[in-house]
């Protein structure tokens, strides 16, 4: 991958807008509708791979607590690379933090999500 290259927020890529959006309003059914049939999500060492493992993802993750989570950054990385920066809020340890989250599109879906501080 080449070195990132910062961009507003709305200039990402519409699928993953729409999966950041769906992901903060709690909406798991339209989130799931942004990846691949076989994509894979990374979260806090464990992997998810295919629709229904991530659907189950995007269903538990966070539920223990109470947060807000703004998109604070975004960047392009290369034709098929993003990454988009939340600043997340609430009642977890720490109280704040901010996550990249790491998107490799397939076409219009996202084939792969890597989250990490």
């Amino acid at each position: 991958m080449t070195t990132p290259t910062d961009i507003r927020p709305d200039q990402l890529p519409a699928p993953i807008r729409g999966y950041l959006t769906a992901h903060a309003d709690r909406d798991v059914d339209a989130a799931v509708r942004a990846f691949t049939p076989d994509a894979v999500v990374v979260d806090e060492g464990r992997t998810y791979r295919g629709t229904e493992a991530i659907r189950g993802f995007l269903r538990d993750v966070g539920t223990q607590f109470t947060y807000t989570t703004r998109l604070v950054g975004a960047a392009r990385v290369d034709d098929t690379h993003w990454v988009a920066v939340n600043r997340l809020e609430g009642d977890f340890p720490g109280g704040v933090v901010d996550l990249r989250y790491r998107f490799a599109m397939a076409g219009d879906l996202v084939a792969e999500l890597v989250i990490a501080p």
